[in-house]
């Protein structure tokens, strides 16, 4: 079942995702050599609180803080650690959610620590192409399939594989709701889009296997082999003509 969203839900969505636009803006210039995901995870947490937000992710189904730091061969869902140091030639998607008078928004970055290996720079690019070619898709009369073959499209011509395991998702008075939105399938399947239907769209591409472990902290999602992986969301709501982009 699709949820939308009467204009003063919008209007509340819209307001947790400035929040995140401008958490995005201001962290970037300090993803850099020598910061630990904890540091970052507390200047993200003081802006949420700053800005009158809620850090969604913080408790929510027992996780211990307020954004993922995915690093290297981590997918998604990456815990912060002062253990955790950024070095020359990493990679990090920071993934923050925002509550907000009772809604929310979601989105993810993946970002280049200093200078990065043409590999490395490829996934990262590629996989916001992904993002920003599905939201293409994200309009009203489409179906909801055509979003997930847009990033499967890519990724594979690429030579890159979409992550199966976890799922884009509609979003709003709750963190994930109806529908699922995969990165991967047939086109012209799935619910019709309609307008007022919020989603967070977020591809997760791999620079080798789709497969994914999960550590034994039971958050931690790694690819299996090791290699490179990236993260791009961002929350949009349909329109008749396009995706308005929140986030």
């Amino acid at each position: 079942m699709t949820i939308l969203k009467n204009k003063e839900e919008i209007r509340k969505i819209r307001n947790a995702g400035r929040i995140i636009r401008e958490i995005f803006l201001a962290i970037k210039p300090l993803i850099k050599e020598g910061i630990s995901t904890a540091d970052l995870d507390g200047i993200v947490e003081r802006l949420i609180l700053e800005k009158g937000g809620r850090p969604a992710f913080k408790g929510y189904r027992g996780f211990p803080a307020s954004i993922c730091a995915s690093v290297n061969d981590v997918v998604v869902h990456g815990i912060p650690s002062e253990d955790t140091v950024l070095s020359d030639g990493d990679i990090i998607s920071v993934d923050v959610g925002v509550e907000k008078d009772g809604y929310f928004a979601d989105a993810a970055r993946t970002f280049p620590v200093g200078r990065v290996d043409g590999e490395a720079a490829r996934l990262i690019e590629v996989t916001e192409r992904c993002l920003s070619e599905a939201i293409v898709k994200a309009k009203a009369g489409g179906r909801l399939s055509d979003i997930s073959h847009v990033v499967e499209t890519i990724a594979a011509d690429e030579g890159f594989k979409e992550v199966r395991a976890f799922v884009g998702h509609g979003i709003g008075k709750e963190l994930h709701e109806s529908p699922e939105v995969p990165n991967w399938g047939a086109p012209g399947k799935g619910p019709v889009l309609k307008e007022g239907l919020v989603l967070a769209i977020e591809p997760m591409i791999n620079g080798g296997t789709r497969d994914i472990e999960i550590r034994s902290d039971g958050w931690t999602a790694v690819t299996k082999d090791g290699r490179l992986s990236a993260h791009f969301e961002d929350t949009v709501i349909i329109g008749k003509e396009k995706a308005e982009i929140i986030t």
